[in-house]
């Protein structure tokens, strides 16, 4: 991975994008290269910036982010790919689409960063 990691945002709702976008320009290890409004827009995105980690929302329009997760580990392979969701009580379906990591949203502002570094360091 790069020295700094690349990070796409990928949430319908814009307030959540902010949030995250502040927890990771907080930490120099990440730079936030890209976001995305849903999983469509997201697969739009990953060809031209080349993410090393994408965090990935459930619930939105046009593509949800399970249907996103397969296509996007398909296209990034090495990326980090994490869900942050408030629907994380059955993720098991989840892990084999490609997910590494998930993120309870309600704890977004204590976990996001310190776990994808985690992640992100033990691909390195």
């Amino acid at each position: 991975m790069a020295e700094r990691w690349r990070v796409l945002i990928v949430d319908d709702d814009a307030d959540m994008r902010v949030l995250e976008r502040v927890l990771f320009r907080a930490d120099d290890r990440f730079e936030v290269v890209g976001e995305a409004i849903d999983g469509a827009d997201a697969l739009a995105q990953v060809v031209e910036l080349r993410p090393d980690v994408v965090v990935l929302d459930l619930a939105m329009g046009v593509m949800d982010g399970a249907t996103a997760l397969p296509i996007l580990r398909h296209l990034m392979p090495d990326a980090v790919l994490a869900v942050c969701s408030a629907y994380l009580d059955d993720t098991e379906h989840l892990t084999p689409l490609g997910a590494d990591a998930f993120v309870d949203k309600t704890e977004m502002h204590r976990e996001l960063v310190p776990l994808l570094a985690a992640a992100c360091s033990a691909r390195t």
